[in-house]
């Protein structure tokens, strides 16, 4: 799929809905490397991860979850050999434990990363309406990198929709957010138990944005 994250902001600039794609939640790369290592590795929220040397589908902040099939416990596994416990990071500076067998996995965002990102975003957008040279400037619309595409819409009332996907996603992701603010109106704005700016807990929009995501991936073209 190529959507990987749905958020939706409230005017404070509160986390008030997320969609994460998890589909790639069991996607695991593994490889066999020799000493030293070509790819570089930190510990990052008490996790080896990937920050330099992408390669064959490992790509950066990838984990490493395994070490010749034994499951990384923070930085610690247990030696199949000895039974041993050892350190991650002093394993892969002995040459004699090469060739070493690794296995690397997605990161998967925190709740907490969540609502960081949401906040952060709800400030970086308020800055940039503020330093637009143009009056009345509508803030962040599409931020690009190498890695992602992020596209927001925002509402007359000050809601956020936001969609994160990848970089070949279809130009259409615009009109789906949209059709994502039209089912937060049709199921949470016209719910009488559900007050603007609190968190969306609607099945009727869960099952409706699931078949939108569904036709989105299906047609990558989603009309009003």
């Amino acid at each position: 799929m190529s959507i990987y994250h749905i958020f939706v902001i409230n005017r404070a600039g509160s986390l008030i809905f997320e969609w994460e794609n998890k589909s790639d939640e069991n996607t695991k790369i593994e490889k066999t490397f020799a000493f030293p290592l070509d790819i570089h590795i930190e510990i990052i929220d008490s996790k080896p991860t990937v920050v330099f040397g992408e390669r064959d589908g490992i790509r950066l902040k990838y984990i490493v979850n395994a070490v010749n099939g034994q499951a990384v416990r923070g930085s610690r596994f247990i030696s199949e050999s000895n039974g041993e416990e050892k350190d991650f990071f002093e394993y892969i500076q002995n040459v004699e434990n090469f060739p070493i067998h690794l296995s690397f996995v997605p990161p998967v965002l925190s709740a907490n990363d969540k609502i960081i990102i949401a906040s952060t975003f709800h400030s970086l957008y308020a800055i940039a309406a503020q330093v637009s040279p143009e009056r009345r400037s509508s803030g962040i619309k599409l931020l690009e990198t190498t890695q992602f595409r992020l596209h927001c819409f925002q509402s007359i009332t000050g809601i956020k929709f936001i969609v994160v996907a990848s970089t070949t996603s279809p130009p259409t992701l615009d009109l789906f957010l949209r059709k994502v603010y039209e089912l937060y109106a049709d199921y949470a704005l016209k719910n009488p138990f559900y007050s603007i700016d609190m968190p969306i807990r609607c099945d009727k929009f869960d099952e409706g944005l699931k078949a939108l995501l569904e036709k989105q991936e299906k047609s990558n073209v989603v009309t009003l």
